[in-house]
């Protein structure tokens, strides 16, 4: 009998519904052919257009809805013309992260054999590192909660024992698979700005404690303002990195930019229990509706879903669907032939899903 998982989406504004359809649709194939797993969805109203109508941003019964499923599959959220009355934007993803502890944000950097990207990679290169914000506390800590006077405004960062220590653990734990599965060498740069802040070094320190007890994989530093240098000079350099939160705002988007843009960025926030999945993009209201939206990230933002409830419950099969899923959107990007606008195509978003699926055989 397959075991099924109950997952719930949270399809967003803008281009939210338009690229979480093909994206679950693709889901549903994959499952429906394997053995080993079966995935149920349950929708979660959520988002700036919820809020517009009704006053909740994210209601009691959707967070409910994601605190019993065993993952969350999440869209873009929020729209500029619709915000709090302190003038904060509507960001359900964050009080998601907040209230599931979901401290460890997955950003993956990939760049294969003739991808398009602003860089020159010197030839027999590839790009493939990945990127761990700390997702809970840090500059984001006080969140809609600073300290605002006619003179002065503060916001308080926050580096706590307990959560930067699950955070290393974490990011070791996903240096030793890539390791081990030929995807990187197993190494992790902790990425910081210990010269100036106290909080810094205190984050450091935690850092080398949880490095001494992987004496078969690599760690070292580098202040955030070198980072930023290197990932555009050298990234191929890179393997696993971890960052706080708003270092890690910061370089996941330029690892974005690396490759080719935010259509193909996915990311993950994960906690010990939860997971949420969803493309760093935003909502694109002015596209909305057009067929245009960019469905790659999101669907990459599955394949990462995939691969951590394939790791989680030790199942095969959704491991493989995976990296299987994964894959053929590296496939797709890679040979060129079918793109959306922003990535120097012509292509609308379900010819782009279609050509996903066509990889994987379903069409």
């Amino acid at each position: 009998m397959k075991t099924n998982f109950e997952i719930a989406v949270f399809e967003g504004d803008g281009i939210g519904p338009e690229i979480t359809a093909p994206t679950v649709a693709i889901l549903r194939q994959l499952a429906a052919q394997s053995d080993g797993y079966d995935l149920s969805f349950t929708d979660a109203p959520a988002g700036a257009a919820h809020y517009a109508q009704t006053g909740e941003s994210l209601p009691a019964a959707s967070m409910e809805i994601a605190r019993r499923s065993d993952a969350i599959l999440l869209s873009a959220m929020g729209l500029p013309s619709v915000r709090y009355a302190d003038g904060t934007e509507i960001s359900p993803q964050i009080d998601l992260r907040k209230a599931l502890t979901l401290f460890a944000g997955v950003r993956p950097v990939t760049v294969r054999a003739n991808q398009r990207t602003p860089l020159k990679i010197p030839e027999g290169r590839e790009i493939d590192f990945v990127l761990i914000r700390e997702s809970t506390e840090g500059l984001f800590y006080t969140q809609g909660r600073g300290e605002v006077t006619k003179d002065e405004a503060r916001e308080t960062l926050l580096i706590t024992r307990d959560i930067s220590e699950k955070l290393f653990k974490f990011a070791f734990e996903l240096a030793r698979t890539r390791k081990e599965t030929g995807r990187g060498p197993g190494k992790v740069t902790c990425v910081d700005k210990a010269n100036v802040f106290r909080a810094f070094a205190f984050f450091r320190e935690m850092f080398d404690a949880e490095a001494a007890k992987h004496p078969d994989l690599a760690a070292d530093h580098a202040y955030v303002d070198a980072t930023a240098l290197w990932m555009v000079l050298k990234p191929w350099e890179f393997d696993v990195m971890v960052t706080e939160n708003m270092f890690g705002d910061i370089l996941s988007d330029l690892g974005a930019g690396l490759m080719g843009g935010l259509g193909l960025a996915p990311s993950a926030d994960i906690g010990l229990e939860h997971a949420v999945f969803q493309p760093c993009h935003g909502s694109a209201p002015d596209i909305a509706g057009q067929g245009l939206a960019n469905p790659l990230a999101m669907i990459l933002s599955a394949a990462m879903m995939l691969e951590w409830l394939g790791i989680k419950h030790d199942n095969a099969a959704m491991l493989a669907d995976g990296t299987k899923l994964r894959e053929a959107v590296e496939a797709v990007v890679s040979k060129g032939e079918i793109l959306t606008r922003d990535l120097g195509g012509d292509a609308g978003t379900a010819q782009s899903a279609a050509a996903v699926a066509a990889a994987l055989n379903l069409s």
